[in-house]
């Protein structure tokens, strides 16, 4: 028998609660098992599902692992992972939540360091001065370092943040930060600023699978089914329904011919037109004399595939 397929997502703060927002907006009802405190959940309406709540890292490393089959957690937590995320996690929807920058930052007193180049000829005046290197505390050590060697910097070192990294220079920890921001007001209330060209990754927060964890046909099905409904949701918000009199079918659908995605289906006096050409579809059917035309916007659109779902049962042999 068939186990659930397990999805997890994040237990606290506020990627939780944005994540919970988006499944509702979704119509994906969770259901919190054992009280408020509980680290488990339903999904209401998937009897196959079971949602587990962790830590956005815990989650990282558990799709790594193979311990769980889904999960939404930060694109700069899988990055970290290096060729081991590559190779053992597919991306399946980016969900424009979540967004973080991971940047290399200074200290604002430093009025000659805007550039990463500018980082390394402070670094060998420093090595030069004190007989030490630079000092670099972060998170993030594999991305800080490849991003580092990208920018030919060798003279510094690598000090591990276990706290907040961003107070790290003024503690005497370290001189220069490599960290995570959503709008630079944390770095800048601790005396720091990103430099001009110190961005490493803009992340945000993803759906993903791991292949590598048990799948078989109806954990597919199951993944599927919950993949039709977010890829449906996310493209109803780009879509608009415009209808036409019928008796003006054949003069409107010419009017709109350019606004009609390849290998559309013909509908019956009426098509879907993305939301960014509406206003110009529409005027093409006033200038074709078609009217009244009236809009609607559906809450989701469905696709007979997903391709999303395709990449994953090829990745896991379609089991």
């Amino acid at each position: 028998m068939s186990g659930p397929l397990i999805i997890s997502i994040p237990s606290k703060g506020r990627l939780k609660d944005q994540v919970e927002d988006w499944l509702a907006d979704c119509g994906l009802t969770l259901r919190a098992a054992g009280g408020p405190r509980g680290y488990l959940a339903t999904l209401e309406g998937f009897d196959g599902v079971q949602v587990r709540l962790a830590s956005a890292a815990d989650i990282a490393a558990g799709l790594i692992a193979g311990d769980t089959h889904l999960g939404v957690t930060g694109e700069d937590l899988l990055g970290e992972a290096g060729e081991a995320a590559g190779a053992r996690v597919m991306l399946l929807a980016p969900l424009g939540f979540g967004r973080a920058d991971l940047v290399v930052a200074a200290p604002r007193s430093w009025i000659d360091v805007e550039t990463m180049a500018d980082v390394d000829d402070v670094a060998h005046l420093y090595l030069a001065r004190t007989g030490a290197r630079l000092r670099v505390a972060t998170k993030y050590p594999l991305q800080a370092r490849a991003f580092f060697a990208r920018h030919g910097i060798a003279d510094y070192r690598l000090a591990e943040s276990g706290g907040a990294t961003e107070g790290a220079p003024a503690a005497g920890g370290a001189e220069l930060v490599v960290d995570i921001t959503t709008s630079g007001a944390t770095l800048a209330a601790n005396g720091l600023k990103p430099l001009a060209d110190g961005l490493i990754l803009r992340s945000q927060a993803q759906l993903a699978a791991s292949p590598t964890a048990g799948w078989d046909a109806a954990r597919l099905a199951s993944c599927r089914r919950l993949l039709a409904i977010i890829e449906a949701r996310a493209r109803g918000k780009t879509i608009a329904s415009l209808t036409w009199p019928a008796r003006q079918d054949a003069k409107a659908r010419k009017a709109v011919a350019a606004f009609i995605a390849p290998g559309e289906a013909a509908r019956t006096n009426g098509v879907l037109v993305a939301q960014h050409d509406l206003f110009a579809a529409a005027q093409a059917l006033a200038a074709a004399g078609v009217g009244p035309a009236s809009v609607t916007h559906p809450a989701y659109v469905f696709e007979a595939t997903s391709a999303a779902a395709d990449r994953l049962a090829a990745a896991v042999g379609g089991r």
